[in-house]
């Protein structure tokens, strides 16, 4: 890598980190995150924000599943209290069954 595209890799990732996060935990909590942050061979900053970042990625796609299951809810159970018409297209296949069943 050149001296040039080290130094724009670094300015990138400077740009890309350029907010502060604070946060007071106890030390117990501190021992705890750096013993896991040592077991897996990273740093204890490293380990926090990837953890934070997984668990904020889970809780927004757990979020999301339980929006659209209430919404697919909402919507079956209006099919079934107010079913739509049939379509000209079911009606001939019904028709088309019924021929063919000797129904």
């Amino acid at each position: 890598m050149s001296p040039t595209t080290k130094e724009n890799s670094k300015a990138k990732l400077d740009r890309s980190k350029d907010e502060r996060l604070e946060v007071r935990i106890t030390k117990e909590q501190k021992e705890l995150f750096q013993q896991a942050a040592d077991i897996q061979g990273r740093t204890l900053t490293d380990f926090v924000v990837s953890s934070v970042f997984e668990a904020a990625k889970q809780a927004i796609q757990e979020h999301e599943i339980m929006v659209l299951t209430l919404r697919d809810r909402k919507v079956f159970v209006e099919a079934l209290l107010n079913p739509p018409e049939p379509s000209a297209k079911l009606r001939d296949a019904a028709s088309r069954y019924k021929q063919k069943m000797g129904v």
